[in-house]
């Protein structure tokens, strides 16, 4: 047994049972004070409090939590080490990392009983990682902890953790990552150090031996190829260039094929730069590396590592090659017609994932690869109308359904009718059941005109679920559908954003738009009150989803007096390239009973959920990406880019969740993949479109080119070493003020990418070796 406090000031401790552990990480005080500690922190991270004051801060805030005594209870209920009882247990600390829950997924997941673990949890700061562990047997707590660091190959860990007297602060459940209730409140055996790193080492060993076997006789055939000669380098291309001849210029750039004693660090080297134009494709980047001797399982760990660590901007290395194996393909009159499978399309657009969720893959398997990506984007609304009374949290603990809403803007004959098939597929089911409801709507309609102005007349049908509307409905009939809905989702297709304009209302209200954000929050309200007793008086919760077209020229028009209003934050995005003159006629394939069957099983997923939905595989995507896109923020200082990826990353998420559900709620590794494309995708059309009037309207800037792009890492564009003066010119380029430039270099300074060396200067650290 272990002990509990009432909080680090107080002496007496008593033993924590079950049912005291189970009180305190669900106490209010808890919640509140971890909750307090993670503003704090986000207001550090924005400079808007200093190191030292939240330091004070944090101190003094953690002394209103409870504390556990993991290594003792003790005598006369006293803390102190002369009364300690051991409870057989360990604590160990991993501070100040940025992602505690990504530690433990690669670092501990799965091997928790052989390490001894019995309780992981996020520590209240946010920054670090909490262990309770089983102590080995014969060892005292000095060599526990020695004996955990090399496990866990962590070589920094806190040596002070010796004290039997030592406290644990309490956190609330959701800071919990891992328990074993039964061991961590039952009987304590010692570990067995001997038999579980045995048992660790065999099944290591077993592993690494199945893919030497596996892969043995290709790996001796690649193992001599330069990356001019794989064939797999060769298949695979950026903006039409083989990565192989990319690989070949890097190479030379570089300084060369690496010699025998350089082969794992130029390799990772090769594969942190390589990231960034493969999407963070590990098995792509696996297939087209050369590998030089070594194995499977190595290279796989070598990608991994690479593809784990943070993003920056492209390598400036990693880009001269990528023009110089332009110019060579250029030169040779290489350029191949299939590049319009893989190509970037100009202006950086994301590359979609060549492996996508099951779901995705059928709807655009019929799709011309140029219209794969609006299609991919454009399916999400129909699909999500069929769920109903499904809820899905998010990170910040507000219930949300899947209200998802697209339009797609492309050129004029770009092809905008590529996204019809798909949805009318998705759409068939809820057709057929609103053919059966307007059928009993037209004959009420027919009765009740049949009759008298003074002759009774029988009531609106019940049950007149109605879920696709028209999309020239007006405001009074969008209202009453939606309030006989039953709580269903209505749905549309336009083919013209500005059949929205039917839902204005009377006067010259910006009803449409009002509907447009009320759409996408949860628990909205809206309605009408009207004196006539034939008038619709309703208020209703706005569930709709919808589809619409438009032209580039027309969608920037049509949005352009809300642009900050909101509805752009709230509407997915997507586009079609422009085709280039003379070229092929994309053909399409043929969809019919065999595409229909396929689809059957997700829509009737999706039809059969209900209640509050969790996927943790989802909710641990949204907090990856909520911390990616804060590190990228920190870095470009664009607040245009970031206010966007809040609602985005919304988006983005609740795609995940529709997926998750339409395949039985199991998840597929593609998601995660995909769902990361999408959330830049749709960012990147953003900016291109709304981009520069977004930041002109943010920093009354009227300089176009620099800023449709998406957000630049400033940090990359200052010299290594550099002055506050620097600085602010850097951000008057980018048509940002100049006030908030200390606030800038404070966070920056926090988060380790900058030092002060010298009064006025300072020198990059993390960015300068972060390839």
């Amino acid at each position: 047994m272990f002990g509990i406090s009432n909080n680090v000031k107080s002496q007496k401790v008593r033993e924590c049972t079950s049912d005291l552990f189970e009180k305190t990480i669900d106490s209010p005080l808890v919640s509140r004070v971890c909750a307090e500690l993670e503003d704090a922190l986000e207001k550090l991270r924005r400079g808007e409090m200093s190191k030292e004051d939240y330091d004070t801060y944090k101190t003094e805030t953690k002394k209103q939590l409870p504390v556990f005594t993991p290594h003792a209870t003790f005598r006369n209920g006293r803390r102190k080490n002369e009364d300690a009882v051991p409870s057989g247990l360990s604590i160990y600390d991993i501070d100040h990392i940025n992602d505690p829950r990504g530690y433990y997924e690669k670092k501990i997941k799965g091997i928790e009983e052989l390490l001894g673990v019995v309780l992981a949890h996020v520590t209240p700061s946010g920054e670090g990682l909490r262990l309770f562990f089983i102590m080995p047997k014969g060892m005292n707590l000095a060599q526990a902890q020695k004996w955990m660091s090399r496990q866990l190959d962590d070589n920094g860990y806190d040596e002070c953790v010796k004290d039997y007297a030592r406290c644990s602060f309490a956190v609330p459940r959701s800071y919990i990552i891992y328990i074993d209730n039964e061991r961590l409140f039952g009987e304590v055996e010692p570990l067995e150090v001997d038999d579980a790193e045995a048992l660790f080492n065999e099944e290591h060993n077993v592993q690494q031996s199945e893919e030497k076997d596996a892969t043995n006789e290709s790996t001796s055939e690649k193992s001599s190829e330069s990356p001019s000669e794989s064939p797999s380098a060769n298949d695979r291309r950026f903006k039409g260039i083989p990565y192989s001849r990319i690989i070949s210029a890097w190479l030379e750039i570089t300084g060369g094929e690496p010699a025998k004693g350089e082969r794992n660090t130029r390799l990772h080297r090769l594969a942190s730069h390589l990231r960034y134009i493969t999407d963070n494709n590990e098995a792509l980047m696996l297939s087209v590396m050369p590998r030089y001797g070594l194995d499977e399982a190595e290279m796989k760990s070598l990608i991994h590592s690479a593809c784990t660590a943070k993003f920056y901007s492209t390598p400036k290395e990693m880009t001269q090659a990528i023009d110089k194996a332009g110019e060579i393909v250029k030169a040779t009159g290489k350029t191949e017609t299939a590049t319009k499978e893989t190509a970037d399309n100009g202006d950086d657009m994301p590359v979609m994932p060549e492996k996508l969720p099951s779901l995705i893959k059928l709807l655009v398997s019929r799709t011309p690869a140029v219209y794969k990506p609006a299609v991919a984007h454009a399916v999400f609304p129909s699909l999500a109308a069929h769920l109903h009374k499904v809820t899905f949290k998010y990170i910040d603990n507000e219930r949300h359904e899947a209200t998802l809403m697209n339009v797609l803007m492309a050129p004029t004959g770009g092809g905008k009718n590529c996204i019809n098939k798909p949805i009318d597929y998705i759409m068939a089911d809820i057709r057929k059941r609103d053919m059966e409801n307007l059928r009993r709507e037209k004959e009420w309609k027919n009765e009740v005109n049949s009759k008298g102005a003074n002759k009774d007349k029988r009531q609106r049908p019940e049950g007149l679920v109605i879920q696709e509307i028209d999309s020239d409905m007006t405001n009074p009939a969008f209202i009453m559908r939606t309030a006989e809905a039953e709580e269903h989702f209505l749905y549309t297709k336009m083919n013209e954003i500005d059949q929205f304009d039917a839902l204005r209302g009377s006067g010259r209200g910006n009803q449409q738009f009002q509907i447009m954000c009320l759409a996408f929050d949860p628990g909205n309200r809206y309605g009408q009150t009207r004196v006539g007793s034939m008038s619709v008086t309703e208020k209703v919760q706005i569930r709709f989803n919808w589809n619409a077209s438009t032209t580039i020229k027309k969608g920037k028009k049509y949005f352009a007096r809300v642009l900050t209003d909101g509805p752009i934050s709230r509407i997915n995005f997507c586009t079609i390239p422009k085709r280039e003159v003379g070229s092929d006629i994309p053909v399409f394939g043929e969809y019919g009973a065999s595409f229909e069957e396929k689809l059957k099983p997700y829509i009737d997923n999706l039809c059969r959920a209900r209640g509050e939905t969790d996927c943790h595989e989802a909710t641990k995507l949204a907090w990856e990406i909520k911390k990616e896109y804060a590190e990228l923020a920190r870095l470009s200082q664009n607040e245009v880019y970031e206010n966007l990826s809040f609602r985005g990353a919304v988006i983005a998420w609740l795609k995940a969740c529709v997926l998750y559900v339409a395949n039985g709620c199991k998840w597929e590794k593609e998601i995660g993949d995909f769902v990361r494309w999408s959330l830049k995708y749709d960012l990147w059309c953003k900016m291109k479109f709304f981009g520069a009037a977004l930041m002109k309207a943010e920093y009354e800037d009227d300089s176009d080119d620099k800023t449709r792009r998406g957000p630049r890492n400033l940090l990359e564009h200052l010299p290594d070493e550099f002055t506050l003066e620097d600085a602010i010119r850097l951000r008057q380029e980018e048509g940002m003020s100049a006030n908030d430039t200390r606030k800038m270099l404070n966070v920056w300074k926090y988060r380790g990418y900058i030092t002060p060396t010298e009064k006025g200067v300072y020198t990059k650290l993390k960015f300068r070796n972060a390839c």
